[in-house]
């Protein structure tokens, strides 16, 4: 899942994105609100996280225009205790949630959870292929009822795949979303961490749960 945050407090900005990425997000981070716009206008993401005051455009001009372009992106207002205009403003121009400062970044989390499960339609906080079931709230991942230990960056591979089976990925594709940066023709960072999942979740001589389709990626193929 790739979160946009704009904030302008930095040490807060560096607290939030070293938060949501210890809990699998893929984060990109703006202190200003001119660039914040440019990226949610030019990249993709899941949802985004904005601080209502802000240098150059502030939170709620970047909503507005996001709502004026037709985006439906979840939006998330951070705000001052105090200012419970702005928080109507706010929702009247289409924010999704708001969190009054200061506030913990585990509610942070659960709100962009319940964010994605209702932009997704998703109405359950696990996901399952086969014998392989993810918790999406608790990031347990389980293989024919045994627990498995995955690293943040394996849990972010594995989740991102399963949300959609029978898509194939480029390795391009897959580095943007998991890694967060362009993809090195010459690095083969994607190829290691699907082996290493595929070891994890099928075991010896099992059949892996991650496809490779030659001269193109790697998918979750659809259950029959």
């Amino acid at each position: 899942m790739k979160i946009l945050v704009v904030e302008d407090d930095k040490k807060l900005g560096g607290f939030l994105r070293k938060g949501l990425e210890a809990r699998g997000f893929v984060v990109d981070f703006s202190d200003n609100g001119d660039e914040g716009y440019t990226l949610a206008t030019t990249r993709s993401y899941d949802a985004l996280v904005l601080d209502i005051m802000l240098p150059g455009r502030d939170g709620l001009s970047i909503l507005r225009n996001l709502r004026d372009r037709r985006s439906s992106v979840p939006v998330i207002l951070l705000t001052a205790r105090s200012a419970l205009n702005e928080r109507l403003d706010g929702l009247n121009l289409g924010a999704d949630d708001y969190l009054t400062k200061p506030f913990y970044i585990e509610e942070l989390v659960a709100r962009l959870h319940a964010l994605l499960r209702r932009a997704s339609g998703q109405q359950k906080d696990s996901i399952q292929h086969g014998e392989v079931v993810v918790n999406l709230l608790t990031r347990e991942v389980k293989c024919r009822g045994e627990a498995v230990e995955l690293t943040a960056r394996e849990f972010a591979l594995l989740t991102f795949l399963m949300r959609s089976p029978g898509r194939t990925f480029t390795r391009t594709q897959i580095c943007e979303h998991v890694w967060n940066y362009h993809f090195d023709p010459g690095t083969n960072l994607v190829d290691v961490y699907v082996q290493h999942l595929r070891k994890k979740l099928s075991g010896e001589g099992g059949a892996p749960l991650i496809e490779t389709v030659r001269g193109v990626g790697y998918r979750i193929p659809e259950e029959k």
